[in-house]
């Protein structure tokens, strides 16, 4: 695949994934293909379950404009905040330097930064690791910990993970979601999911006080080992934070496209 091809199966497969998700959430949840704009929005407390993602390959800064403002307008009417995700290499490369300031005009404030990333590299090994042993999501009370686990990580309140996962079904019967567990103490989780003919990595989370001890690597292996084993895909996906992102390369992905998570201005 070219780079732009890549990024531009990064963004659907957003897009494919998180339909899925949201809609188990609330199945009158908001997931509206507008020209040029997917819209993935659960309105839950979880706020990654709100989701918008700009669909245009080689937007100018004219678009570019047009649709931050249109995101920035669908985020506004909702009930809880949410992330636009943004795909740098869709953007037009004459375009790129515009976006600071047309997501600021548009009433968006930047976030945080992320990297899509891909590989054929399944299957993979049954991972071992001497602290762990691994569980699959399949009660409320397994949900309740992998919540947790993601609010914990990145500073979230616990009832608001709780909000986006906790009673689903699409978790414990469609992903294969793992708790890694330190004797009886969920440490670690990391989940994957069928989307259109790959295996997708999603919520991938240590609990800040067992980050570093390779935790999060064993749990994700163990879920793309296990999403293989049952679907047999044997390419990958994914989204990675900065904190993921050194660690996923490992594994045998490569990076494509930046990704800029932006919010509503406070």
């Amino acid at each position: 695949m070219t780079d732009l091809t890549e990024s531009a199966e990064s963004a659907q497969q957003l897009t494919v994934a998180w339909r899925g998700l949201v809609l188990d959430r609330d199945a009158d949840a908001d997931v509206r293909d507008l020209p040029g704009i997917a819209v993935r929005w659960a309105d839950c407390r979880f706020s990654f379950y709100n989701c918008i993602t700009l669909t245009d390959t080689g937007a100018g800064a004219e678009l570019l404009a047009q649709r931050l403002a249109q995101a920035a307008d669908i985020m506004r009417a909702k009930k809880h905040p949410g992330f636009l995700w943004l795909f740098e290499d869709l953007i037009a490369e004459e375009a790129r330097p515009t976006l600071a300031t047309a997501a600021e005009q548009a009433g968006l404030q930047y976030a945080f930064p992320g990297r899509g990333m891909a590989g054929d590299l399944l299957p993979i090994p049954d991972p071992v690791h001497p602290d762990l042993t691994f569980v699959r999501v399949r009660t409320d009370e397994h949900l309740r910990a992998y919540a947790d686990l993601q609010s914990s990580a990145y500073g979230f309140p616990l009832e608001e993970g709780r909000d986006g996962l906790v009673g689903s079904a699409h978790w414990k019967n469609e992903m294969y979601a793992y708790l890694a567990m330190r004797g009886d103490i969920p440490v670690a989780c990391a989940a994957t999911v069928e989307a259109e003919g790959r295996l997708f990595v999603a919520f991938v989370a240590t609990d800040p006080q067992w980050q570093r001890r390779g935790y999060g690597e064993a749990v994700t292996r163990k879920a793309l080992h296990e999403g293989s084993l049952a679907t047999g895909l044997t390419r990958a996906t994914l989204h990675a934070t900065v904190a993921g992102a050194p660690v996923y390369p490992r594994i045998g992905f490569a990076p494509n496209s930046p990704i800029h998570f932006y919010g509503l201005q406070d």
